[in-house]
């Protein structure tokens, strides 16, 4: 009996591991420091899906972290980051933006780039993904 039940838990176990190793690795990037540390990130992301094609990513913004989400935005280098964005879009990659900083900031949606959607709570959505769907946190 003990032989038995212990092939079965192998075997569950394997085929969870199997199961389990299909699933693409979900991550969600953190941007609340503006303008250096969306361009840092933006690197990132596109390391990280160089490396996993698959991944499911989202960014969430915050605060000063939205401003490269905006229409005109530039990098130090005089480069618009909306091209990146479009990019990274192409790939999967979301962009969430919180509306409490639009309401804080007195900012529009029609002031950003058409890749973002907007949620209720940048942190809140962080919690959300992190908590029920398993997302990985990371901060650039």
């Amino acid at each position: 009996m003990r032989a038995l039940l212990l092939a079965l838990a192998t075997c569950v176990g394997l085929g969870y591991g199997a199961a389990h190793a299909q699933q693409p690795v979900r991550a969600v990037y953190h941007f609340g420091e503006g303008l250096e540390q969306a361009s840092r990130g933006l690197e990132y992301l596109r390391n990280h899906l160089e490396a996993d094609p698959k991944a499911e990513i989202v960014v969430v913004a915050h605060a000063a972290g939205v401003d490269f989400l905006m229409k005109g935005a530039k990098t130090a280098k005089g480069n618009e980051y909306r091209s990146a964005i479009e990019d990274l879009d192409l790939q999967g990659v979301q962009f969430r933006v919180c509306e409490i900083t639009l309401r804080e900031r007195n900012l529009r949606r029609d002031q950003f780039l058409p890749e973002a959607r907007f949620v209720p709570s940048g942190v809140a959505e962080i919690a959300r993904l992190q908590a029920r769907e398993g997302y990985s946190y990371l901060k650039p």
